[in-house]
C-alpha cells in the first residue's frame, strides 16, 4: 500500500463527473490523460517561464479505475530539465467519494518544450 497522495498541493484538482464516462459507466481514460497534460503543461509552463508544448507521454501506468464522484488530485513534479525540454513525473490521485480514501490511479512521465512565439523550441531558463 502506497503512503498516499504528494504533500504538496496538486496541479490540478478535478471531479470525476457522469459525463466523463464511457457507456458502461466508467471515467475514460483519455479524460484522465487530458487532466495530467493540463497538470504537466501548468507546472512546466511555471519552469519554462513561458509557452511549452507536450512532446511526449512515456512510462503511462494505470493503476486502479476512477469513479464518477471520486476527486482527483493530479501532482506534476519536474525531474530533468534539458536545454529545450522539461521531463516531469504526473501521478493521479483520487478520493473515493463513499469511503473518502485515497488510491494512486494513475503515472507516466511527460516531456514538454519550452516554445517560442512562433511555436519553435527555445532555451530554458535556469533556475
Amino acid at each position: 500500500m502506497s503512503e498516499g497522495p504528494p504533500k504538496r498541493e496538486p496541479a490540478v484538482r478535478t471531479l470525476a463527473m457522469p459525463a466523463d464516462t464511457n457507456p458502461a459507466g466508467d471515467i475514460f481514460g483519455g479524460w484522465l490523460l487530458a487532466q495530467m497534460d493540463i497538470a504537466a503543461g501548468t507546472v512546466a509552463y511555471a519552469r519554462a517561464r513561458g509557452r511549452v508544448a507536450t512532446v511526449a507521454v512515456d512510462a503511462m501506468s494505470f493503476h486502479e479505475p476512477v469513479f464518477v464522484g471520486d476527486v482527483v488530485s493530479v501532482y506534476a513534479e519536474v525531474v530533468r530539465v534539458g536545454r529545450t525540454s522539461i521531463t516531469l513525473h504526473v501521478e493521479v490521485w483520487a478520493r473515493r467519494a463513499r469511503t473518502g480514501e485515497d488510491v494512486k490511479v494513475t503515472e507516466g512521465r511527460f516531456t514538454c518544450v519550452a516554445i517560442d512565439d512562433h511555436r519553435r523550441p527555445r532555451p530554458v531558463p535556469p533556475e
